[in-house]
């Protein structure tokens, strides 16, 4: 049987740590699916629970150096915890690094030496070696597990580069054109560097995952319940479904539920991003985490724990965040290579420095005549120097933050706004729509027909609607119901001697008189003499009148009324390109004159429900890249066929898992705010992207050339992650979507 389940790990600082980890997991039998997200540091795992369980996944991170965290619950606890303690380790290395520097700098400087020269440089190695042991410990245990498990990682690129430089000064006593002064310090400060980068990219990365852990701290964390008329307060935990609770006002509500007693307005902020209160009476469905305002409330229990509303959209919003766009396997292709690569790289530039000094001296002077960057050493010191800035810049930490940060962000974003985006893929596909094909009923329309005129062949149009309604009381049908809407809260006079004609109409009589209400063909049955209404188009309303024994009294124009944002909706998609279509299975000239009144220009009509999907597809295969907008329940295999999906209302079962994207409300305006979500978000990932690869493909070469100090290269490397997670944090800010 399929099952899905997102684990933590603890211990991946790099592109290829959770390469190396996704490979792991997607090699154990039974698994269908492994996605290893680095940002957020978690795995989300498909597999048949026959043949694979937590334990073997567990293994399997565990045998390549990381650790899994043991609960989801644990996650939010755990990243603070490794953000206190990669706090203390920046500082300590830091204050060694500053005695490093008091050390180097008078001789950089001025040409002095605190305790002279050879005194100076072994104060310096022992402070280096300190920070290697101390605070840059799990650098090197990292590395360590990395290289035993047959891979790569960042730390191994780092630990490389600093043990090289530390191991210069012994090798100074052999060497003697290498000067111990020049390399003694710099494994401290590339150390200092680097765990100030964890540090900040470790808080940016908890600022960009926040979206989740908001989506959980949500959720009530008690029930008041009823047991023998007395109320009791239980962890929301122990809460069954069927169980009754009771919620006063300003209380969160704890989990779905029906109202069985008590009436109040509700906050569906949470679910909704409707910022109005909404009115609830009994048997109307409520959502857990949702605030009661106002009234006292009696629910029962409808779903719990994983099945909520709260857990759905947590669970959407996970998996999206887990998911990879198409742009990301480049990416992906690059950072499983890197590491090797530049190892190999690395062998290269000592190996050209060693025997081609001159050459390499030439090419570095007419670089430096052109940047203001440092002209290398000679010798041995020129090649040890290019080697270890080339091992410690080509770090790929930026390549393999640039996409995951980005979707973490932008799909927390939507969740705030009421927009739930399944998958990465969708997130990139949605910017590309050139045409959103609209299902009619209860999409662009409220779903239920409304009284929209009356045309009375007196002036009594208040007393014949009031007649008609009399008639239809107590019906269920949608029409009956349109009339009692219309008349709402007036008083209607008895009926009697009520008979009903199924698919015609019904009479009765009022005050003595008899009177029929139904279509054309049923009263000309009952021998009223019809007359024909005044000349408006009304052509897509259903037409009913209302007839006493010998005459024509009114035509009544029902209709299902377009909701009030499709027009303006309509409006803004058509501006920016994309063709809208209708999509109805009523008679052409309805679904016609229900088009032209939000601006639509093509109608497929007459469309079955299980014919739906097939519309789809043709419009696919003529060349659109289509949307489908629809409730997600009679739509769902054409929100499936869609390229897009977009499953209007809470979000039913069926909708969450058929539609690419969930609106968690009945408003078309989130249509084009999706989009633009795409369009930043995928905007920002190509900025990432673009960044990341561009400074790799400049920083490394001159590297290799020597003409980059590995100090000077680890600050580089370090604040190209930075600024990949923040400029994906800036999306936050981005009015359009924001």
């Amino acid at each position: 049987m399929e099952s899905k389940l997102t684990i933590g790990i603890d211990g991946m600082h790099c592109a290829s740590c959770s390469a190396r980890a996704e490979k792991a997991l997607s090699q154990l039998p039974g698994v269908k699916e492994a996605n290893v997200n680095l940002a957020l540091e978690e795995a989300y795992i498909v597999y048949d629970d026959r043949k694979a369980k937590f334990t073997d996944f567990q293994r399997a991170i565990e045998k390549i150096g990381f650790k899994v965290r043991p609960s989801e619950a644990e996650r939010e606890s755990e990243q603070i915890v490794q953000m206190q303690k990669a706090r203390k380790k920046m500082w300590f290395s830091w204050l060694l690094t500053i005695l490093v520097l008091i050390l180097m700098l008078p001789a950089m400087i001025f040409g002095t030496y605190v305790f002279g020269h050879q005194t100076d440089a072994w104060l310096m190695f022992l402070l280096s070696l300190v920070a290697m042991i101390f605070p840059a410990r799990s650098v090197y245990v990292s590395a360590y597990k990395s290289v035993k498990s047959g891979g790569a990682n960042m730390d191994v690129l780092i630990a490389i580069g600093t043990i090289a430089s530390l191991l210069v000064a012994p090798l100074s006593l052999i060497v003697k054109d290498i000067s111990p002064h020049s390399f003694a310090g710099i494994a401290a400060m590339i150390i200092s560097f680097h765990l100030t980068g964890r540090y900040v990219e470790a808080k940016a990365k908890g600022k960009a995952s926040e979206a989740i852990r908001k989506l959980i701290g949500l959720g009530a964390k008690t029930a008041i319940i009823l047991e023998n008329g007395q109320e009791k307060e239980i962890p929301i935990a122990q809460l069954k479904v069927g169980d009754v609770f009771i919620v006063k006002p300003g209380a969160k509500i704890p989990t779905d539920g029906i109202i069985i007693k008590g009436n109040s307005t509700v906050d569906e902020s949470m679910a909704t991003g409707e910022s109005m209160p909404v009115a609830k009476n009994p048997q109307d469905n409520v959502l857990g985490a949702t605030i009661n305002l106002d009234g006292y409330l009696e629910i029962q229990a409808t779903q719990i724990g994983r099945d909520t509303f709260l857990a759905q959209v947590i669970r959407l919003v996970s998996e999206a965040q887990h998911s990879k766009v198409p742009i990301q396997l480049l990416a992906d292709k690059i950072t499983s290579i890197f590491v090797p690569a530049v190892l190999i790289l690395t062998i290269c530039v000592f190996a050209a420095w060693m025997l081609f000094p001159n050459f390499m001296q030439n090419i570095a002077s007419a670089i430096t005549s052109v940047l203001p960057l440092r002209l290398p050493s000679q010798g041995l010191a020129a090649a040890l120097m290019a080697s270890i800035a080339t091992l410690v810049i080509a770090c790929p930490c930026a390549l393999g933050l640039a996409t995951p940060t980005a979707l973490m962000v932008g799909s927390g974003l939507g969740a705030k706004k009421g927009i739930l985006i399944r998958n990465g893929e969708a997130l990139q596909r949605m910017k590309d729509l050139n045409a959103i094909v609209f299902d009619k009923t209860g999409t662009l329309t409220l779903g239920t027909p409304e009284l929209i005129k009356t045309h009375s062949f007196s002036d009594d149009d208040g007393d014949n609607i009031l007649l008609a309604a009399a008639l239809e009381q107590s019906s269920e049908h949608p029409l009956a119901l349109a009339f009692a809407k219309a008349v709402e809260n007036r008083d209607l006079p008895a009926r009697e001697d009520f008979v009903s004609f199924p698919g015609k109409g019904i009479s009765g009589k009022i005050n003595g008189k008899k009177y029929s209400v139904g279509n054309a063909d049923f009263l000309a049955e009952q021998g009223v003499e019809l007359k024909s209404p005044s000349p408006e188009n009304y052509n897509f309303a259903t037409q009913i009148g209302l007839a006493n024994e010998k005459e024509l009294l009114a035509w009544f124009f029902l209709a299902d009324t377009l909701k009030d944002d499709a027009q303006p909706v309509v409006e803004e998609l058509n501006k920016r390109g994309i063709k809208t279509i209708m999509l109805s299975g009523d008679n052409e000239t309805t679904a016609k004159a229900i088009a032209e009144k939000c601006g639509i220009k093509q109608v497929l009509a007459n469309v079955l429900p299980a014919d739906k999907a097939k519309k789809i597809k043709e419009l696919q295969d003529s060349g659109l890249i289509v949307g489908m907008v629809g409730d997600g329940i009679n739509d769902a295999p054409a929100l499936k066929q869609a390229d897009i999906g977009f499953a209007m209302g809470l979000g039913t079962d069926i909708a969450i898992e058929t539609a690419d994207i969930t609106l968690l409300r009945n408003d078309l305006k989130l249509i084009p705010k999706a989009i633009d979500l795409s369009e930043r978000t995928f905007a920002k990932i190509k900025q990432n992207l673009f960044w990341a690869f561009f400074y790799n493909l400049i920083a490394i070469p001159l590297a290799a050339l020597g003409v980059l100090h590995p100090v000077i290269a680890e600050i580089a490397m370090a604040t190209s992650s930075v600024t990949v997670v923040t400029n994906a944090n800036l999306l936050k800010r981005d009015k359009k979507v924001s």
